[in-house]
């Protein structure tokens, strides 16, 4: 194996080498600390600094004498702890057991496959309009990254990428050690493999994700194996274990999912999941959008979503994941990979760019896909069947008692007022519910929402109907008023197939089931009808024809739910979840009674029905204001916590010229979703109104250290008076050169030191702009509110940070032509911790997940 740093080479390791370490002794050349580092050691220095690496040391050494052995990967990550990036856990002792673990692997594989490992210290910058759009600098993250070729070599090559770093406070068991745990196995199962490869596999472990994709970006846009890769698959999680699903791929290339399809053993895809991913609605991302976007490759995204509750939170640890999980993944990544690895079509797949995929799993036990264009003639062939049997009702003759057209519309007109007012009854609740506080009642209880929003739209839609037959069509039949019914949902299903086809949504497959199998078994039914005229019959064919899509419908319902629901638990405070929830529980509600409004119809009463559904909607709505459903849980079996961010700080205000003008210091309290602090401030009084975080007007982003641009998303704040913070490393900002271009603007060069992370904020004022500046691809990106967000991080060891921004100034003004400020964040290390916020900290009941650090601000006007 060959392991290299910064394009220098370096002997094989070998088996009496990490022996040697691991007994305190030196190697022949530098130790493999040194290696890590990039700096020279003595012996043993770095196992004496960190006591977890004694025991990831011994094991080494004992699996040198048992070559058979079989390494729980994911709980040595995780016994780490959190992994933030620049922190000695993730930059030295991750990597370390990582390089440790590739070793091993080394030693067994195959001789007819060869190993390269290269250990990446990435530089650079980009721009990403995520979160409204900001910029990112980097500098000295790391990457592991592992070639496994034929042992002649190879010209192209598949990547499978995880990261494994994750976000404070969180050992990131499921986001995404487990990921890793997995890419680790099969990167050994591979290299023993007799089977050669035609293609090499390129195995990132990248240490940089949680600071918004910075360290795929570092290896696709700099490292020199990138040119190799064809395609890739990203490992990703946004919950915890249960199946993984493949919401994204492409960016068109068919081949891609019929790869997928062809190996995958345990499928579970969706086309929908992805273009409700892409849409911008889920408040994430992944590195799938760096490789599509930097470097042109495409790919597949795949996700665990299950128990997205505990996701990013101290709950997220290596024993709730189950070993099925782990497993599935395996067999699911090996066999894609493996297909890949020895696919024709891998080394010319530009070639094979064209067009969107239609590809959707059923039940979990195959995966259907075909190409887009394919869809688009299967469905307007589905339209076409519609308007012949439509068209042949509205072209018969007239009867003395029916007027099919009329009736028609008018039927239409009725679906879509029961629909409309159902939507309205449910937003009045749930506007109702937030306004008195019981926001998030069904957080904890998801049964709460179904029968509180789920009942009030049946309900009402059951109300209008019941009323319109009473009313409205007093002499006609109910067996024509049945049908009538049933083909204006037919006709609303169909509108909803067009739309979303000449859109071109891969997702109005779903329309098309709602549209072809009702038809279907509508004719079926009709004629079996003419033949025997038997109600029970008719209803029991009807059911049975209408078993797909109802069974489709509720499948994808599920999985819409288990991935919003917790969501919504960490939205922010300005979308009330409540609305969200009670919308989407009211579309539902109107897809899944479409086809069975005639037999409200078809009834003698619906008395019975309507009683019921009421009282258990007006039980739970009084349960609900009454406070009985509490939202959030420290069960130890399936905790929901309610998250906190708590940032203990020192904010410093500088004028024009250079002078203090205010100072002050706080703990700076986010709760990450709609409820605020009104469940806390029980259990926790000096947290209430009366400490609610003003805005500063004149800074950007209000003059607080927000880690990442969300402040749209979070408006409400409180501001805790505390003592002031004294980092060990503390920030240091200053400007280096100011000078004038003969372009008539003013170039700003600034220099920043200080820890691992930190953001950097601009607002220009009235009368100038911001033209250029030195960041991303020299075009400044304004984020949500016209200021402009840059998050900076940095691995162990980086050089000062120096930058230049560019001002074009119209109009001169006695205030100055821009404000600065820079945030410092010390989520590792003692830096980290106050004695304030600890005891802070210890007041939050057990069904919270306070995540807490210490940060510096400082603001500047030029």
């Amino acid at each position: 194996m060959t392991i290299k740093l910064h394009r220098r080479r370096w002997r094989s390791l070998d088996c009496q080498d990490l022996a040697c370490w691991a007994a305190g002794t030196s190697f022949t050349e530098r130790p493999l600390g040194a290696l890590i580092t990039g700096r020279a050691e003595e012996p043993g220095s770095l196992a004496r600094a960190d006591s977890s690496m004694l025991t990831m040391v011994s094991s080494a050494r004992d699996t040198c004498r048992n070559p058979d052995y079989r390494k729980d990967y994911l709980e040595h990550i995780t016994s780490i702890g959190p992994r933030t990036t620049g922190s000695p856990e993730n930059e030295i002792v991750t990597v370390r057991y990582l390089l440790e673990q590739i070793k091993l692997i080394e030693v067994q594989s195959n001789s007819l496959h060869r190993i390269s490992v290269d250990v990446q210290r990435p530089t650079g910058s980009f721009s990403i309009d995520f979160l409204g759009g900001f910029t990112s600098y980097y500098d000295n993250i790391t990457n592991v990254v592992v070639k496994l070729e034929p042992r002649d070599g190879a010209q192209h090559a598949v990547l499978a990428n995880c990261h494994f770093d994750s976000v404070a406070n969180s050992p990131g068991a499921s986001d995404d050690a487990v990921s890793c745990s997995v890419m680790l196995e099969v990167l050994r199962v591979l290299s023993t493999s007799s089977e050669a490869l035609h293609h090499a596999v390129i195995f990132l472990f990248n240490g940089a994700e949680e600071n918004v994709l910075q360290a795929s970006h570092g290896f696709i846009t700099q490292h020199p194996w990138a040119s190799l890769i064809r395609a890739f698959i990203n490992l990703e999680a946004a919950g915890v274990g249960g199946k993984e699903l493949v919401f994204q791929t492409g960016p068109e290339n068919p081949w891609l999912v019929q790869a997928y399809v062809s190996a995958a053993k345990h499928p579970f895809a969706s086309v929908v999941a992805q273009e409700v991913f892409q849409s911008g609605i889920i408040p994430s991302d992944t590195d799938f959008r760096i490789y599509r976007d930097f470097g042109n490759i495409p790919g597949i995204d795949l996700a665990f979503i299950e128990n997205g509750y505990i996701y990013h939170t101290k709950y997220d640890t290596a024993d709730r994941i189950l070993t099925d999980s782990i497993q599935r993944a395996g067999d699911n990544i090996l066999a894609v990979l493996k297909y890949l690895a020895t696919s024709d079509m891998l080394p010319s797949s530009s070639k094979y760019r064209h067009g969107n995929m239609v590809f959707f799993d059923v039940l979990g036990l195959f995966v259907i896909a075909y190409p887009s264009r394919v869809g688009s003639i299967i469905n307007y062939m589905v339209v076409m069947a519609v308007v012949l049997y439509l068209g042949k009702k509205f072209l018969q003759p007239k009867r003395q008692t029916e007027n099919y057209p009329k009736d028609f519309l008018c039927a239409l007109g009725i679906t879509l007022i029961s629909w409309f007012t159902s939507l309205v009854t449910v937003l009045i609740l749930a506007v109702f519910v937030s306004l008195i506080g019981q926001s998030l009642s069904w957080y904890n209880h998801f049964y709460v929402s179904v029968c509180l929003y789920g009942m009030a739209a049946v309900a009402k839609i059951i109300l209008i109907h019941s009323l319109a037959k009473k009313f409205y069509y007093v002499n006609a039949s109910d067996q024509y008023l049945g049908e009538v019914f049933f083909d204006t949902s037919l006709f609303v299903h169909c509108v909803s197939l067009v739309a979303l086809t000449s859109r071109g949504l891969c997702s109005a497959f779903i329309s098309a089931v709602w549209v072809a199998f009702p038809l279907l078994t509508k004719l079926c039914v009709h004629k079996d009808l003419k033949q025997h005229g038997a109600q029970g019959k008719f209803i029991a064919f009807y059911l049975l024809g209408m078993f797909i899509p109802y069974l489709y419908a509720l499948y994808l319902i599920w999985a819409v739910f288990e991935m919003f629901t917790p969501i919504l638990g960490r939205s922010g405070s300005e979308i009330p979840p409540d609305v969200v929830l009670a919308s989407i529980l009211a579309g539902c509600t109107m897809i899944l009674s479409s086809y069975f409004i005639n037999f409200i119809y078809l009834a003698k009463s619906t008395k019975k029905t309507m009683l019921t559904l009421t009282a258990v909607c007006m039980v739970t709505f009084f349960l609900v204001c009454s406070g009985a459903f509490f939202p959030y849980s420290s069960h130890p079996a399936s905790p929901k916590p309610k998250r906190v961010f708590l940032q203990h700080m020192t904010r410093t205000f500088h004028d024009l010229d250079g002078n203090v003008i205010k100072r002050d210091s706080g703990i700076w309290i986010n709760g990450f979703d709609y409820t605020g602090m009104s469940h806390i401030t029980p259990h926790v009084p000096e947290i209430n109104d009366t400490i609610r975080a003003h805005c500063e007007e004149d800074a950007p982003l209000c003059g607080f250290p927000w880690y990442l641009p969300v402040h749209f998303l979070i408006r409400k704040n409180w501001y805790l008076p505390a003592p002031e913070v004294s980092p060990g490393d503390p920030a240091h900002f200053r400007l280096v050169s100011k000078e004038q271009t003969p372009w008539d603007s003013v170039k700003l060069t600034f220099e920043a030191t200080g820890p691992s992370h930190m953001s950097f904020y601009v607002r220009t004022h009235k009368g100038s702009t911001l033209s250029q500046w030195s960041l991303g691809n020299g075009t400044p990106v304004t984020s949500k509110g016209g200021d402009y967000f840059v998050f900076y991080s940095h691995g162990l060891q980086a050089s000062a940070w120096q930058f230049w921004i560019e001002v074009q100034v119209l109009e001169e003004r006695p205030e100055g032509m821009v404000t600065v400020a820079i945030a410092a964040h010390y989520l590792s290390g003692k830096d980290k911790k106050s004695s304030q916020l600890d005891a802070l900290k210890e007041k939050f009941p057990d069904w919270t997940f306070p995540s807490a650090w210490v940060c510096t601000y400082k603001l500047f006007v030029f």
